[in-house]
């Protein structure tokens, strides 16, 4: 097994994705680029995030990039952890949604039961959080926790929705090829 070995292709022909427990989905300019697969997981510190975050993202160049961090716990196995986002000055809101529904395909792919994540950064609502699936979990708990669960009720595969959309697609090329109706 090549342990930094990569896959670009959502519907996992290698078992790539099932079987690798910690990646990195990487967008670019809007788009889904590759996951890169680490032999082990990232381990972040609030420390990280609030010293060297907001510097690599002002000082950055005016990309369109961002890179999520994600783990699959040892101990948890039917769990996936979002562990970090990485966004560059230049990243559209569109390659940080695509990269989040990529998550979820990642856990459909895998079977996963749960997301779980510590939100850290306040420009990130609850209200989206809730729009997105997520909801609060261990309010009791300091930092702002949040749980999307599935337990086999998956949103649509992302493979699924690209051919739904060439399907539309099509259509309209082939109504806009008709005759015109006198």
């Amino acid at each position: 097994m090549n342990w930094f070995d990569s896959e670009n292709d959502l519907s996992d022909p290698h078992g790539k994705i099932h079987c690798r427990a910690y990646g990195i989905i990487e967008i670019e300019n809007g788009a889904f680029r590759q996951i890169r697969f680490k032999p082990w997981p990232k381990i972040i510190s609030t420390f990280e995030v609030n010293h060297f975050g907001e510097k690599t993202h002002t000082q950055s160049d005016a990309m369109d990039r961002c890179t999520l961090y994600y783990n699959q716990p040892f101990f948890h196995k039917n769990f996936l952890a979002l562990k970090y986002v990485v966004s560059q000055k230049g990243t559209s809101f569109r390659s940080f949604r695509l990269a989040t529904k990529i998550l979820d395909e990642i856990a459909r792919i895998k079977q996963s039961d749960a997301l779980v994540c510590e939100v850290s950064n306040a420009r990130i609502s609850d209200r989206l959080l809730s729009r997105w699936g997520w909801e609060e979990h261990l309010s009791n708990n300091a930092g702002r926790h949040f749980i999307k669960r599935f337990y086999g009720k998956y949103p649509p595969s992302l493979i699924a929705q690209e051919g739904a959309d060439e399907a539309e697609i099509e259509k309209v090329h082939l109504r806009n090829k008709q005759p015109a109706k006198v």
